[in-house]
């Protein structure tokens, strides 16, 4: 049939393509080991395995044209994180260089809270956050403001960390709008808004039991402060109206996404014009005004190309046709069974691309089945470092200290957290079948 991709998992280019990936995976995960960013295997990983395809598709005389429409897919889906989160990222750099951090951290440490209650006030305030933004943008903000609150006391930071990221994570995972992986399932329709909802008790109780293994590592007593020589931080002028911007803009992101079926980043992108309009206001009444290119200058630009390089990658599995045994792994396993592993491999691979073959290969499964697997695709990120969104951008905002090897080392409470919110799940859904 013309036009149509044929299934190359078991030629010589899905083999090699398959090879490269894990190569790279592996100097992805050894980013410590031998100091490479991980944005550079990623994104040669990415680009190399496509041009690999198109090597094979040249010799062998293939039609050019399902490759071509592949590509054009997947730059697609690209475009839509990539935009999405340059705006979230210029956002938070604008408000670092306001002042708007400096003000919360001095507040927060000011008074008095020893580094438990930090711990446990910045994880209520992730959990809480990411229902109404989204995981990524609530982890890059609470972050910041952990990492200004003490930059030196590792005890407190890693733990800190982890614990925000997986907060984000399990709050985003009871929000339809919360991370990526629900909004891809509820606008495939495999839920209504209110399903979400019941994924609440699951998620907040799964992380709050992580929370609670981790505080237990971490240090007495409270961050330095003398009141004598901090004095309180002054917002530069425009700093809190560029806080209102930002959630304005992430308001408008959804809701153009729910009631117009625009990609969240057009949202984003409006909200950031926004942002430079009011710029050009501040400058033409004399104020002390940002320059939106400088603060873009400071954005993250590895986890930027991180995302791109991990997503083609994947696709090019996709396109190879590693990702179709998906439909087979459920006939075999189960949907249940099928659906915790899907944690784990969301947490090694990514969860969108993850959640993307399950909905393509659409398993026969009712809303109990697809609220599970919504769950673990979600917060089953949160048992790698590097396996969702929050992850990475905080391991970006906290370069040095919030590291893959750095969270292995608490990795086990997060593996308790998400059997916990699967015990949850199974009781309130399969027994109770309250849903």
């Amino acid at each position: 049939m013309e036009h149509e991709a044929i299934n190359l998992a078991t030629t010589w280019v899905g083999w090699l393509s398959l090879a490269v990936f894990v190569i790279a995976y592996y100097f992805i995960a050894t980013e410590e080991k031998y100091e490479i960013n991980k944005a550079k295997p990623s994104l040669f990983a990415g680009t190399f395995m496509f041009m690999l395809i198109g090597i094979y598709y040249a010799i062998n005389g293939l039609d050019p044209m399902p490759l071509h429409k592949e590509l054009e897919r997947l730059i697609l889906e690209i475009s839509e994180i990539f935009f999405f989160l340059l705006v979230a990222m210029t956002f938070i750099e604008t408000l670092l260089e306001r002042g708007v951090f400096d003000l919360m951290k001095y507040k927060l440490v000011s008074k008095g809270y020893t580094y438990k209650k930090l711990f446990w006030l910045t994880g209520l305030l992730a959990f809480f956050i990411s229902p109404v933004a989204d995981n990524l943008t609530t982890a890059l903000i609470l972050s910041t403001v952990l990492f200004t609150i003490d930059k030196k006391n590792i005890s407190f930071l890693v733990p800190g960390a982890i614990n925000i990221v997986v907060a984000a994570n399990a709050g985003g995972a009871w929000s339809p709008f919360g991370d990526i992986t629900t909004l891809m399932s509820w606008t495939a329709e495999k839920g209504q808004f209110v399903d979400f909802l019941y994924l609440f008790p699951a998620s907040v109780i799964g992380w709050g039991v992580t929370a609670f293994l981790l505080s237990l590592s971490l240090p007495d007593g409270q961050p330095p402060f003398d009141a004598s020589t901090e004095k309180k931080p002054v917002v530069l002028d425009g700093g809190m109206t560029v806080a209102y911007l930002g959630v304005l803009t992430i308001v408008i992101a959804v809701l153009g996404h729910t009631f117009f079926h625009f990609p969240a980043m057009w949202g984003m992108m409006f909200g950031l014009a926004i942002l430079k309009l009011y710029s050009f206001q501040l400058k033409r009444k004399g104020a002390n005004a940002f320059n939106i290119y400088v603060n873009m200058e400071k954005v993250e630009n590895d986890t930027l190309l991180f995302f791109f390089g991990i997503l083609s990658a994947v696709g090019a599995l996709h396109f190879l046709g590693f990702l179709e045994y998906v439909h087979d792994v459920y006939a075999m396993a189960g949907a249940t069974a099928s659906n915790i592993g899907v944690g784990f491999l969301s947490a090694v691979i990514d969860n969108v691309p993850v959640m993307s073959a399950i909905l393509k290969s659409s398993p026969s499964m009712d809303t109990d089945q697809w609220m599970l697997v919504t769950m673990t695709a979600g917060i089953g990120g949160s048992l790698i470092s590097f396996g969702s969104a929050a992850g990475v951008g905080v391991m970006g905002k906290m370069r040095g200290v919030y590291t893959f090897g750095s969270h292995m080392k608490h990795s086990w409470t997060v593996l308790a957290g998400y059997f916990v919110s699967i015990a949850i799940w199974y009781v309130q859904f399969e027994i109770l079948g309250l849903y």
